[in-house]
């Protein structure tokens, strides 16, 4: 195979992967709109990733990086998708936090113009790739780094709740299409960023399966007399701290 359809064909797999990672946030929207409130989320991630979609899309257009199409047509979707999710956070959030996520939104904006602007009219060739795949090289840069904390909750709790498997293995499957696809092509800005998300994926596969059978310490019951005559009983793990009541 040459190396043009390798190129091609990571860069099809890099698709499949992140619409995929697009799509996961689906089931956490549904809740929202069922309960007609945003619960704990948070809506400055989906603005995030709308800034690296956005950054993404502008370095694959044919007039800033050849034969990267399809890094344009994935995080140009990525980008409405992300929109869709920031649209139904705003109707749903409380007043101050819709006005947080609004302004984070017309700053996502800003940041995007002023780059299209300055590449465009300022820049040239070979500049505007380097200016234009730079911000968006940063950009999932912190994108992938955004995990990190709960891969400390998971560390400090023993515990892989909020750290689904599925989720972490597209995370990794998708950098690691992407950054073949950078090396391949030869596209330091792809390939950077995805191999740095590349080794946090693993790390996360990792620490998944070193915790995924992880039990708590064993509970005992203590029972506890109160006033009236009317007990009620402590939980406690084995070495005597409170866990709570039952």
């Amino acid at each position: 195979m040459g190396v043009l359809n390798l190129h091609f064909v990571f860069g099809l797999f890099g698709n499949a992967t992140a619409l995929f990672l697009f799509l996961a946030p689906m089931i956490t929207f549904k809740r929202i709109i069922k309960s007609k409130s945003t619960l704990q989320f948070s809506g400055v991630p989906y603005v995030l990733t709308m800034l690296n979609c956005l950054l993404s899309a502008w370095y694959g257009m044919p007039f800033v990086s050849k034969d990267n199409i399809l890094v344009a047509s994935i995080n140009a979707a990525g980008t409405v998708i992300a929109f869709v999710y920031v649209m139904v956070f705003v109707i749903y959030a409380p007043r101050k936090e819709k006005a947080k996520i609004l302004g984070l939104l017309a700053l996502v904006f800003s940041i995007f113009s002023t780059v299209v602007f300055v590449s465009l009219f300022g820049l040239h060739t070979n500049s505007r790739k380097i200016f234009s795949g730079s911000g968006a090289a940063v950009c999932s840069i912190i994108m992938y780094a955004s995990p990190l904390s709960v891969m400390r909750s998971v560390i400090k709790t023993k515990s892989v709740e909020y750290m689904p498997f599925f989720l972490s293995l597209f995370m990794f499957l998708c950098a690691t299409c992407w950054f073949l696809y950078g090396l391949v092509g030869k596209e330091l800005f792809v390939s950077i960023p995805n191999g740095f998300g590349c080794a946090l994926g693993v790390v996360q596969l990792i620490l998944y399966f070193a915790y995924r059978n992880h039990k708590d310490a064993p509970m005992k019951l203590i029972d506890v007399e109160m006033t009236e005559d009317k007990p009620i009983k402590i939980e406690s793990n084995k070495n005597g701290t409170i866990i709570g009541l039952v």
